[in-house]
């Protein structure tokens, strides 16, 4: 066997990069990872962790008006973006120094530069070598983890005006006014976060509605509340160009309409983060969106290169990057084949209000069910806006193969549903029935009661059962 420099060398310290790094140096090989930018990737570093401090922030104004209706009343509150950003700065380094930490611990070799593969063994990192020279490895295995980035229309004009996610974690000062274009979760979830915070939020999807994807009943239920929140949504509509002004940037619309915002954000998606990274030099294929093609164990047109993670664009979640990443390991080195089980996979969209979702729903059910499909289905106000002359209303609903009876969907929107979903998860991956969730005694007073007290089906055509 040809001698290499390293074991395993890995492309992108992210978090299912990092884990699969420390499990193989852990198992005594030896092993390197390089990085671009920060330990960490995009949850940590640009995505999920910050996202959520930012949504946290911005729920406590939500929190006060409710507090009022409870007899507290507040004087002189203020929100102060620069003192959030440092906060939240400085707590994003901190866990990217015990992602760096960590992998020192475990042996793995931490190179900060970005790597490029030369050829399926060989990796160059530009300026690491002596004297500023490109650094050459070589590596008997290579896993690419390098994750995705934000996409923008680039033919749009004006479009150089426009910011993403990224640049929104960010900003010097927060606006007046904002735009976001885009109608998936990170579009909500901004739109939610700039409302909070008291900025004058615009959201404008192309499509019928947001939340493609998700359960329609959801997602007709959330366009709703998100409205409440004072969101101005605009539906079946896209931008035609971009127009700078001395006072701000003016959205010229597809219907017609012009606005004027301080700043406008595209979260229109995201793509593998592949570009000029030398796959083909390596004989790994990509499909037509740029995504890495793998077979069910990670593994790339190339013997010896895996990847997992966004770069694969299966299930864009950092959990599941961190499962590949241990099923990675498990097929490569400890020579037992693993295959990631992508059925039941729980998420959540941190809107305002949030949205919990757990395997199918009503409609891929319909689809893919045998039989008949049964569906229960409640709204409700929640008992904490009692006092507060709020009319925000939350939504549950069970997706239950009416054959098997077995609950195949859960769909929660409303307080902490991102909360109930993570257990609700667990009755839907054992394949529990819905009589097993019926003699399941409720925890009262709670929301979540609602989960194992629902007993009407809901009627075909009837849109609301509570």
């Amino acid at each position: 066997m040809a001698d290499y420099d390293y074991d395993l060398f890995v492309i992108g310290a992210g978090s299912g990069g990092v884990r699969a790094a420390r499990l193989t140096a852990l198992g005594g090989r030896k092993v390197a990872i390089a990085e671009e930018f920060r330990v960490g990737g995009t949850c940590v570093i640009r995505g999920c962790v910050p996202k959520k401090f930012m949504v946290m922030a911005s729920e406590v104004s939500h929190a006060l008006e409710i507090a009022e209706g409870y007899g507290w009343s507040f004087e002189g509150t203020k929100f102060d973006w620069p003192t959030f950003l440092q906060a939240k700065d400085v707590e994003i380094a901190r866990l990217s120094g015990i992602y760096a930490a960590n992998l020192g611990k475990a042996g793995v070799d931490l190179i900060h530069g970005r790597a490029v593969l030369k050829d399926a063994h060989t990796v160059e990192i530009a300026g690491k070598g002596e004297g500023g020279k490109p650094l050459t490895v070589t590596a008997e295995k290579i896993l690419v983890a390098t994750g995705g980035r934000p996409w923008k229309p680039d033919d749009l004009p004006g479009i150089e005006h426009a910011i993403t996610s990224e640049e929104a974690f960010h900003l010097p000062e927060l606006p007046k006014r904002i735009l976001i274009a885009g109608g998936g979760y990170i579009a909500v979830e901004f739109a939610g976060i700039f409302a909070g915070l008291g900025v004058e939020t615009t959201l404008i999807y192309r499509g019928p509605n947001i939340l493609r994807g998700f359960d329609d009943d959801v997602r007709a239920h959330l366009a709703g509340e998100i409205e409440k929140r004072g969101i101005k949504v605009i539906l079946g509509c896209q931008h035609t160009s971009l127009e700078k002004t001395e006072t701000g940037i003016v959205n010229h619309l597809g219907n017609g309409m012009s606005l004027e915002t301080d700043v406008v954000m595209f979260a229109t998606g995201r793509v593998p983060h592949v570009r000029d990274l030398g796959l083909e030099a390596a004989g790994v294929k990509v499909d037509d969106n740029g995504a890495i093609c793998v077979d069910a164990f990670s593994k790339t047109t190339a013997d010896n290169i895996w990847a997992i993670g966004d770069v694969t664009d299966r299930m864009n979640l950092t959990p599941v990057a961190i499962r590949e990443a241990v099923a990675f390991h498990e097929t490569v080195y400890r020579g037992n084949p693993t295959r990631f089980d992508y059925e039941a996979v729980a998420t959540a969209v941190f809107s305002q209000p949030p949205v919990g979702v757990v395997g199918l729903s009503e409609s891929e059910a319909r689809h893919s069910c045998p039989g008949e499909v049964d569906v229960y289905l409640t709204r409700f106000r929640p008992r904490k806006y009692a006092f507060t002359g709020s009319d925000e209303r939350v939504l549950m609903k069970l997706v239950v193969d009416a054959t098997s009876q077995k609950v195949v969907g859960v769909h929660i929107v409303g307080p902490e549903a991102p909360e109930m979903i993570q257990l609700a998860a667990i009755a839907v991956k054992a394949g529990l029935t819905k009589a097993q969730w019926d003699a399941t005694c409720a925890v009262h007073p709670t929301m979540a009661e609602e989960l194992v007290t629902l007993r009407e089906k809901q009627q075909p055509g009837n849109m609301s059962a509570g």
